[in-house]
């Protein structure tokens, strides 16, 4: 079961932390995150699963950002979100899809007791200007049938910022 907008304020300072809070990004059942003002984008065209793929970081003007096609921008959440007990999930908001760019192209789902920013997964069909501060996604919570592990530790957990894919770590366990 989805949390409604009310269930999500009830949560909130206990086993929902969503920092900053502003009560008007409240929605009857998620809750509007922010773009934060910078970006990153990978060093090289060419990336590697097994290898540390690097990117530099673009601040986002006041005047914007034009997104270019065919680039992936890696973006975050100007929220700190954490969940004790639920499901954290993120989707694009209808408003931004209807302009061609994607917030994430496949990681929307988080795990029980994920803390960190969201890092985005931004891709436009045709140019866009984005402006950090502009409410881009929504959380959303869902319960967990049973006792769930907590996710207490992994590469993205306690993030402090925009996180490149880590994929290289999984093939240094091997």
């Amino acid at each position: 079961m989805i949390l409604s907008g009310r269930e999500i304020e009830r949560h909130l300072g206990h086993e929902i932390s969503i920092e900053p809070f502003v009560k008007s990004r409240l929605n009857p059942n998620s809750y509007n995150l922010t773009l934060a003002d910078e970006l990153m984008i990978y060093d090289n065209h060419e990336l590697d699963m097994k290898k540390e793929n690097t990117g530099h970081l673009i601040k986002i003007p006041k005047d914007g950002y034009l997104l270019k096609p065919n680039t992936l921008y890696l973006g975050r959440t100007h929220e700190y979100t954490r969940t004790d007990c639920f499901v954290p999930m993120l989707e694009g908001r209808s408003s931004i899809g209807r302009l061609g760019l994607f917030i994430h192209v496949t990681a929307g789902f988080g795990d029980v007791g994920f803390n960190g920013y969201w890092t985005l997964e931004m891709f436009c069909v045709q140019p866009i200007r984005i402006y950090a501060g502009v409410e881009i996604c929504q959380i959303y919570f869902h319960t967990v049938l049973g006792e769930a592990d907590k996710y207490t530790h992994g590469k993205y957990q306690n993030n402090k910022g925009i996180q490149p894919s880590l994929l290289y770590k999984d093939f240094e366990k091997k």
